[in-house]
């Protein structure tokens, strides 16, 4: 977010264009800048940007493939609305597929490939003392799925990126104005030293109230 409060203009100059503009959009989807049913325009939307339509158009195709947006022919882009029931499954397939397998790291990782990753979960808190949004999703993605990788298997891995992609943290925004995104990205810290120390009824209370607290966050 920038000093003005509007996600869709904060734009690095570090990257390319388009995925600034995919960034910027993800971050105004959290930030509850683009509402759920209603239909954007390229070019309306790139009049927010100070950019041309191109960069913003192919970038809503990559909000696309991600299930955040569906083309609407010669009208532009709606964001897709996601249903109670909807969450709920999202939910409990992730509570099916992650629980058990990261439960089992507490027996199986090599704890210096745990430790390795405890980088990661800093920059999960250090996102969340910035007020970065897509930041502390980023950072919150690489650590679920290297974790996830360590089982070996990469379809699952693939599953469990599919079903965030398709979910939204409505209440995110909400959680850092309040100043608790801080307590919430510490509970991977958490986690990660639950898995070091081996203790499984740790890690699966850790997951279980992670996921059931993602989950308040996914609700409108």
């Amino acid at each position: 977010m920038t000093a003005d409060g509007s996600a869709l203009t904060s734009l690095g100059a570090h990257r390319r264009l388009r995925d600034q503009v995919a960034d910027a959009l993800r971050a105004a989807l959290i930030a509850g800048e683009l509402k759920p049913g209603a239909v954007y325009s390229a070019p309306g939307l790139a009049a927010r940007f100070g950019v041309s339509a191109t960069p913003v158009r192919e970038a809503m195709l990559d909000l696309v493939r991600e299930g955040l947006v569906e083309t609407m022919p010669n009208k532009g882009f709606r964001v897709t609305e996601v249903s109670e029931r909807q969450l709920d499954e999202y939910t409990q397939i992730r509570e099916l597929i992650e629980i058990p397998i990261i439960v089992g790291l507490a027996r199986t990782a090599d704890r210096a490939r745990l430790e390795a990753l405890r980088p990661q979960a800093e920059l999960i808190v250090d996102a969340a003392v910035a007020g970065d949004l897509i930041g502390y999703l980023e950072a919150d993605r690489r650590l679920h799925l290297a974790l996830l990788a360590m089982a070996g298997n990469e379809h699952l891995v693939a599953v469990v990126e599919d079903l965030r992609k398709r979910s939204r943290l409505f209440g995110l925004q909400e959680l850092a104005d309040a100043g608790k995104l801080e307590s919430s990205a510490r509970e991977h810290l958490e986690l990660l030293d639950a898995l070091i120390a081996g203790d499984e009824e740790a890690v699966r209370a850790c997951m279980a109230h992670h996921l059931s607290h993602v989950r308040t966050l996914w609700a409108k």
